[in-house]
């Protein structure tokens, strides 16, 4: 076995975590209680999979704490209790151990700083001791999965925190992240620019791969494919789920055609700073209007090239595809996806960097994907999640870039982050790293 560690940090990174564990348990079949629930029960189009066949993938990302009764191999942290109360008096209460959960008595108030130098500092021993405890009851490790986002105080701050520790004490571990960046149009604080370019700065350094996703194309997604007039976190956060489910399913069930997890770093990431892909996902159907007609591996992969489907918001008219990896679940046939594959490249309008001709990475799962229970989404017999790395994401630094270096010059707000410890050298640090960051990309398109 090579077990897999999640740990959810912040508000996003909780709420986005236990809403990927409902549906992880509802695919392997579990109740919310972490017990196995007879095959009735079961996603829709598995009920005739022998129950067996359920514990394929459970060791990797479950853990057995008596015969019969799993949890999640997961650790949830913020430094304020609100939201871990949520998920500690919540429906899936009794799915997790109390010392699971782990949050202190101040918040870090949307600051890096708090997170970093300060408040996270006071509650890392605890994390990292626990974090310890579950590494102890793996037979192999095969990494971490960290779940945050780049715009709040404990996604940022705490999170670059936690990264250098484990970097510290594993390694040789995988680190990749699902993380949630700042929107173009959409901020959760003024001071987002400040937290969001610091933990990038982090992010280089620490991490593997770092997957992402922004709030405003998953809410455009909710309002223009779910018909959802005012989606909520939640409805953004089911979104994310299926995308998630679709990139760990290789480590979860058996696979015809594999993508594992260091099988994304290996594909993903043609150089270390470049790590940053995002995803597309097909199909995105309502519950209220699903039909029975059976879509192709065609038309799956088809939707997911078209904008609309992106989980981030990122101009693609002009830049280039560095790489790719199509993950198909259900019934899907390396035939289906190879013919797919000539269709596109026939169409001349998908366009890869020179230097990376072939482009795709292919895995086929043949486990239908599920749904999280009374979710907005259609249960669908087919899925593909597309995840890419593209030069599109220049864009998005030279964003954050202009927005961090506009407040630098004033020094605004500087002083809430000096005052935990910060120093204005970080910043200039921060601001020429990113620099570095957009030449990366650029240079890419120009080779």
């Amino acid at each position: 076995m090579r077990e897999v560690i999640s740990i959810h940090l912040g508000q996003a990174g909780v709420q986005t975590g236990t809403t990927c564990w409902e549906l992880f348990s509802s695919e392997h079949g579990l109740t919310p209680t972490g017990k196995m629930q007879d095959t009735d029960g079961l996603p829709e189009g598995t009920q005739n999979v022998s129950q067996d066949s359920f514990s394929d993938g459970f060791h990797t990302f479950f853990e057995e704490m008596s015969k019969g009764n799993y949890t999640p191999r997961a650790l949830f942290v913020d430094l304020e209790p609100s939201v871990i109360d949520m998920v500690r008096n919540g429906p899936y209460k009794d799915m997790y151990c109390s010392k699971q959960m782990i949050n202190d008595k101040e918040d870090a108030a949307n600051n890096y700083g708090r997170g970093y130098c300060t408040v996270g500092k006071a509650i890392l021993g605890r994390v990292m001791n626990q974090s310890r405890k579950m590494i102890e009851t793996c037979d192999r490790l095969q990494g971490f999965i960290i779940y945050h986002s780049f715009g709040g105080g404990t996604g940022s701050g705490f999170h670059a925190l936690l990264s250098d520790n484990i970097n510290l004490e594993y390694p040789k571990s995988s680190k990749m992240e699902m993380s949630i960046f700042p929107s173009p149009m959409l901020a959760t604080a003024v001071v987002e620019p400040y937290n969001a370019a610091l933990t990038t700065n982090a992010t280089l350094e620490f991490s593997d791969c770092v997957f992402l996703a922004d709030n405003e194309a998953m809410y455009n997604i909710c309002q223009n494919r779910l018909d959802i007039d005012s989606p909520t976190y939640r409805n953004l956060n089911n979104i994310l789920a299926q995308t998630v489910s679709s990139i760990t399913a290789s480590l979860r069930f058996k696979s015809s055609l594999n993508a594992d997890f260091i099988d994304f770093q290996t594909n993903l990431v043609p150089y270390p700073r470049i790590h940053f892909p995002i995803f597309s996902y097909a199909p995105i159907v309502p519950s209220t209007r699903v039909t029975h007609e059976s879509l192709t591996a065609s038309d799956l992969t088809l939707q997911c090239f078209d904008p609309t489907n992106r989980l981030a918001k990122c101009p693609t008219d002009t830049s280039r595809y560095i790489a790719c990896c199509l993950l198909y679940r259900g019934d899907i046939t390396p035939k289906d996806v190879n013919f797919a594959i000539a269709m596109l490249k026939a169409k001349k309008n998908i366009r890869f960097v020179t230097w990376s001709p072939t482009g795709f990475k292919i895995g086929i799962n043949s486990r239908t994907p599920g749904v999280i229970p009374n979710s907005n989404m259609a249960s669908m017999e087919k899925s593909v999640c597309m995840v890419y790395n593209t030069t599109a994401m220049k864009e998005a630094w030279v964003a954050l870039n202009i927005k961090f270096s506009l407040m630098l010059k004033k020094r605004a707000f500087l002083h809430w982050y000096t005052g935990e410890g910060m120093e204005e050298d970080d910043f200039l640090a921060t601001q020429e790293n990113l620099a570095l960051l957009e030449a990366d990309y650029i240079q890419l398109e120009l080779e």
